[in-house]
């Protein structure tokens, strides 16, 4: 597949719409539409969950009779199959337009490669693959989700330079966060937020950092972010900042007690008992309760216990790490119980990112491709 200047230039404009819809589109994946025709684009579109209408049927409705024997460039292969819509393969074909450029084929195992199929067969002439990469960078959690059936974990750390988490525990101010990293980071990690389904920590953080792993963005998203957290015990403080605001769950044991249940509830809080494995909730069972709630994308926001945990049982899919200019010492609390230094952590990620945040710098990649081999 050879993919030309001017391809690349409208497909382009299709994935900045699609980009656009960053906490609009879950659970269905981000997609965007230009249909051109003579070289200059007569209608785009985009999918927003709410609006129900796929990319491609926004940008037909916009191009009307004038689709005919024009060119859609779609960042995801129009599907084949009736959803909550009818396929939008029939549809491209019934407006007659003469080619289509596809980003990137669908990663659902029960439909990849049928809307392509669909769209030769009918006499359109489909190009596949342009801009693929950035296409599917859009997409990670979908993918992921649409084949394994568990959410996309994304683990998020700020480390110190050496990689230590926190200081020592006895020089902590309690209930308190220790900042390792600056706002560039932190506005970052807002965005990280905002493009995840969910937030996930561990009791030791709550009572440790009183955090509130809120959405701060800013920005528009269609369902709020759920926060979530383990505690066996139910030790979570009537106090706590993540009370304060809805959409809160607690993963608990069966052998938690039910005063502190009842109290909890009544602020809002839902409780969910959750199977244990060796003395901890089960980190399968708790990625397979979320999945239940159509959580696509999840972001680990934890401590050296979880963090140490998820990557053990090989439950994480990327890790995004910040690291300050701080020195935090030998005696620091580790980035993970049992990964010995995050920069070790570093040599097992594919397709590493580095990037700086003022002074701090960002390394990012995967532990799992969520795309299928193709």
């Amino acid at each position: 597949m050879t993919t030309t200047a001017q391809d690349a230039a409208f497909m382009q404009q299709a994935l900045d719409l699609a980009a656009a819809t960053v906490g609009l589109a879950s659970p269905n994946p981000q997609v965007g539409c230009v249909i051109t025709r003579d070289h200059h684009v007569i209608a785009q579109g985009a999918h927003r969950y709410d609006q129900r209408d796929h990319a491609e049927i926004v940008a037909l409705r916009q191009a009307g009779p004038a689709a005919a024997g024009s060119t859609a460039y779609v960042t995801l292969e129009p599907c084949s199959h009736h959803g909550r819509t009818g396929p939008c393969a029939d549809a491209l074909i019934a407006a007659r337009i003469a080619r289509c450029v596809v980003a990137t084929v669908d990663p659902n195992p029960l439909v990849a490669g049928q809307g392509i199929a669909r769209l030769r067969a009918a006499g359109i002439d489909v190009t596949v693959g342009t801009l693929q990469q950035q296409a599917r960078d859009l997409n990670d959690a979908f993918a992921h989700f649409i084949q394994r059936h568990t959410p996309f974990v994304t683990l998020k750390a700020a480390l110190s330079v050496d990689g230590k988490l926190a200081p020592p525990p006895h020089t902590r101010t309690p209930n308190q966060p220790h900042w390792l990293t600056g706002p560039a980071a932190r506005a970052q990690v807002q965005l990280l937020r905002h493009a995840a389904d969910a937030i996930l920590t561990g009791i030791g953080t709550v009572l440790a950092d009183d955090p509130a792993l809120t959405d701060r963005s800013g920005l528009p998203r269609r369902r709020p972010l759920l926060r979530v957290v383990l505690d066996s015990h139910l030790r979570t403080p009537l106090h706590a900042q993540l009370l304060h605001t809805p959409n809160l769950l607690i993963l608990t044991s069966a052998a938690a007690p039910t005063p502190p249940r009842i109290a909890l509830e009544k602020t809002g809080a839902e409780i969910l008992v959750l199977p244990t494995h060796q003395g901890h909730l089960s980190l399968p069972a708790v990625l397979e309760a979320l999945a239940q709630r159509q959580i696509l994308s999840l972001l680990l926001e934890a401590g050296s216990q979880l963090n140490g945990a998820f990557l053990q049982q090989n439950l994480v899919d990327k890790a995004v790490l910040f690291y300050s200019e701080t020195e935090l010492g030998n005696d620091a609390i580790p980035f993970a119980q049992g990964i010995p230094s995050p920069y070790l952590l570093e040599q097992s990620l594919t397709r590493i990112t580095r990037t700086a945040f003022g002074t701090d710098a960002c390394v990012s990649g995967y532990l799992h491709n969520p795309w299928p081999n193709t």
